[in-house]
Protein backbone atom coordinates (compact mmCIF):
# COMPACT_ATOMS: atom_id res chain seq x y z
CA UNK A 1 0.00 0.00 0.00
CA UNK A 2 2.74 2.20 0.54
CA UNK A 3 3.91 2.12 -3.14
CA UNK A 4 0.90 3.81 -4.60
CA UNK A 5 0.99 6.47 -2.00
CA UNK A 6 4.08 6.87 -3.11
CA UNK A 7 3.59 7.37 -6.34
CA UNK A 8 0.69 9.60 -5.53
CA UNK A 9 3.27 12.18 -3.94
CA UNK A 10 5.59 11.90 -6.78
CA UNK A 11 2.45 12.27 -9.05
CA UNK A 12 1.32 15.33 -7.19
CA UNK A 13 4.73 16.90 -6.87
CA UNK A 14 5.73 16.14 -10.31
CA UNK A 15 4.82 17.25 -14.14
CA UNK A 16 1.64 14.74 -13.87
CA UNK A 17 -1.64 16.67 -15.37
CA UNK A 18 -4.02 18.01 -12.73
CA UNK A 19 -6.71 16.48 -14.91
CA UNK A 20 -4.93 12.73 -14.54
CA UNK A 21 -5.00 13.24 -11.16
CA UNK A 22 -8.37 14.40 -10.81
CA UNK A 23 -10.04 11.49 -12.71
CA UNK A 24 -8.32 8.75 -10.40
CA UNK A 25 -9.75 9.87 -7.65
CA UNK A 26 -12.99 10.06 -9.10
CA UNK A 27 -12.38 6.55 -10.17
CA UNK A 28 -11.20 5.71 -6.95
CA UNK A 29 -14.71 6.96 -5.52
CA UNK A 30 -16.58 5.11 -8.24
CA UNK A 31 -15.30 1.71 -7.17
CA UNK A 32 -15.05 2.19 -3.51
CA UNK A 33 -18.42 2.75 -3.55
CA UNK A 34 -19.23 -0.33 -5.20
CA UNK A 35 -18.86 -3.80 -3.35
CA UNK A 36 -16.01 -5.35 -4.56
CA UNK A 37 -15.10 -9.17 -5.15
CA UNK A 38 -18.33 -9.65 -7.55
CA UNK A 39 -17.84 -9.56 -11.27
CA UNK A 40 -19.27 -6.18 -12.02
CA UNK A 41 -16.52 -4.55 -9.69
CA UNK A 42 -13.61 -6.61 -11.23
CA UNK A 43 -14.96 -5.65 -14.89
CA UNK A 44 -14.98 -1.94 -14.20
CA UNK A 45 -11.79 -2.07 -12.46
CA UNK A 46 -10.23 -3.76 -15.76
CA UNK A 47 -12.26 -0.97 -17.92
CA UNK A 48 -10.37 1.94 -15.86
CA UNK A 49 -7.09 0.32 -17.11
CA UNK A 50 -7.92 1.28 -20.72
CA UNK A 51 -8.06 5.26 -19.27
CA UNK A 52 -5.04 7.37 -19.15
CA UNK A 53 -5.40 8.65 -15.24
CA UNK A 54 -2.98 8.15 -12.07
CA UNK A 55 -3.84 4.46 -10.73
CA UNK A 56 -2.14 5.50 -7.28
CA UNK A 57 -4.82 8.22 -7.06
CA UNK A 58 -7.38 5.56 -8.04
CA UNK A 59 -5.86 3.17 -5.02
CA UNK A 60 -5.75 5.49 -2.96
CA UNK A 61 -9.34 7.02 -3.48
CA UNK A 62 -10.64 3.32 -3.48
CA UNK A 63 -8.92 3.37 0.46
CA UNK A 64 -10.44 6.10 1.79
CA UNK A 65 -14.31 5.59 0.66
CA UNK A 66 -13.56 2.05 1.61
CA UNK A 67 -12.81 3.34 4.91
CA UNK A 68 -15.41 5.93 5.21
CA UNK A 69 -18.01 3.21 3.99
CA UNK A 70 -19.66 2.44 7.06
CA UNK A 71 -20.73 5.96 7.63
CA UNK A 72 -22.56 5.73 3.78
CA UNK A 73 -23.48 2.29 3.33
CA UNK A 74 -27.08 3.38 4.75
CA UNK A 75 -27.26 6.26 2.11
CA UNK A 76 -26.28 3.68 -0.88
CA UNK A 77 -28.55 1.28 0.25
CA UNK A 78 -30.99 3.70 0.24
CA UNK A 79 -30.15 4.80 -3.23
CA UNK A 80 -29.92 1.22 -4.65
CA UNK A 81 -33.40 0.16 -3.13
CA UNK A 82 -34.76 3.21 -4.69
CA UNK A 83 -33.55 2.46 -8.34
CA UNK A 84 -34.00 -1.42 -7.95
CA UNK A 85 -37.72 -0.78 -7.16
CA UNK A 86 -38.64 2.13 -9.79
CA UNK A 87 -41.72 0.90 -11.96
CA UNK A 88 -40.07 2.21 -14.95
CA UNK A 89 -37.09 -0.02 -14.86
CA UNK A 90 -38.73 -3.17 -13.80
CA UNK A 91 -39.23 -5.01 -17.26
CA UNK A 92 -35.20 -3.82 -18.22
CA UNK A 93 -34.01 -5.45 -14.95
CA UNK A 94 -35.94 -8.46 -15.65
CA UNK A 95 -34.16 -8.68 -19.24
CA UNK A 96 -30.88 -8.25 -17.37
CA UNK A 97 -31.53 -10.65 -14.96
CA UNK A 98 -32.63 -13.30 -17.10
CA UNK A 99 -29.46 -12.83 -19.73
CA UNK A 100 -26.85 -15.01 -19.69
CA UNK A 101 -23.85 -13.94 -16.86
CA UNK A 102 -25.92 -10.49 -15.67
CA UNK A 103 -26.59 -11.93 -12.93
CA UNK A 104 -22.94 -12.88 -11.36
CA UNK A 105 -22.32 -9.42 -11.98
CA UNK A 106 -24.96 -8.73 -8.58
CA UNK A 107 -26.55 -5.57 -10.51
CA UNK A 108 -29.35 -6.36 -8.13
CA UNK A 109 -27.83 -6.11 -5.11
CA UNK A 110 -29.12 -3.03 -3.66
CA UNK A 111 -25.09 -1.90 -2.53
CA UNK A 112 -24.03 -2.43 -5.77
CA UNK A 113 -26.85 -0.39 -7.98
CA UNK A 114 -26.72 1.80 -5.12
CA UNK A 115 -22.54 2.45 -5.19
CA UNK A 116 -22.94 2.76 -9.59
CA UNK A 117 -25.26 5.17 -8.71
CA UNK A 118 -23.74 7.36 -6.51
CA UNK A 119 -20.30 6.87 -8.05
CA UNK A 120 -21.66 7.99 -11.26
CA UNK A 121 -23.57 10.81 -9.61
CA UNK A 122 -20.10 12.14 -7.81
CA UNK A 123 -17.51 11.33 -10.46
CA UNK A 124 -18.28 15.03 -12.04
CA UNK A 125 -18.07 17.19 -8.84
CA UNK A 126 -14.97 14.97 -7.08
CA UNK A 127 -13.25 15.28 -10.47
CA UNK A 128 -14.16 18.83 -10.38
CA UNK A 129 -13.09 19.15 -6.87
CA UNK A 130 -10.06 17.76 -7.25
CA UNK A 131 -9.02 19.77 -10.49
CA UNK A 132 -9.31 22.92 -8.26
CA UNK A 133 -7.42 21.30 -4.97
CA UNK A 134 -4.19 20.10 -7.01
CA UNK A 135 -3.05 23.35 -8.13
CA UNK A 136 -3.93 24.67 -4.73
CA UNK A 137 -1.91 21.66 -3.14
CA UNK A 138 0.98 22.37 -5.54
CA UNK A 139 1.01 25.81 -4.62
CA UNK A 140 0.63 26.49 -1.46
CA UNK A 141 1.04 23.26 1.06
CA UNK A 142 4.31 21.44 -0.93
CA UNK A 143 6.58 23.96 -0.31
CA UNK A 144 5.90 24.37 3.46
CA UNK A 145 6.10 20.05 3.57
CA UNK A 146 9.47 20.59 1.67
CA UNK A 147 10.81 23.15 4.01
CA UNK A 148 9.53 21.10 7.27
CA UNK A 149 11.41 19.69 9.91
CA UNK A 150 10.20 16.40 9.95
CA UNK A 151 10.57 16.15 5.93
CA UNK A 152 14.34 17.67 6.45
CA UNK A 153 15.17 14.85 9.40
CA UNK A 154 13.79 12.02 6.75
CA UNK A 155 16.20 13.17 4.05
CA UNK A 156 18.94 12.86 5.90
CA UNK A 157 18.28 8.97 6.09
CA UNK A 158 19.43 6.98 3.04
CA UNK A 159 16.89 4.78 3.19
CA UNK A 160 14.22 7.21 3.01
CA UNK A 161 15.39 9.72 0.33
CA UNK A 162 12.58 8.69 -2.06
CA UNK A 163 10.38 10.80 -0.01
CA UNK A 164 12.03 13.83 0.34
CA UNK A 165 12.25 13.57 -3.96
CA UNK A 166 8.39 12.84 -4.00
CA UNK A 167 8.47 16.13 -2.48
CA UNK A 168 10.73 18.07 -4.45
CA UNK A 169 9.54 19.88 -7.70
CA UNK A 170 12.15 19.47 -9.40
CA UNK A 171 11.51 16.29 -11.91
Amino acid sequence: MLKPIAKLILALNGNVKKTQIASGFAWGVLLGLIPAGNVFWIALFLITLIFRHNHGAKLFGIGIVKLLSPLIVFTIDALGWYILNLDALQSFFTVMYNMPFVPFTNFNNTLVMGGLAGGIILWVPVFALFIFLVPLYRNTLAPKIKESKIIKTIAKFPLLKLIDKSFSTEQ
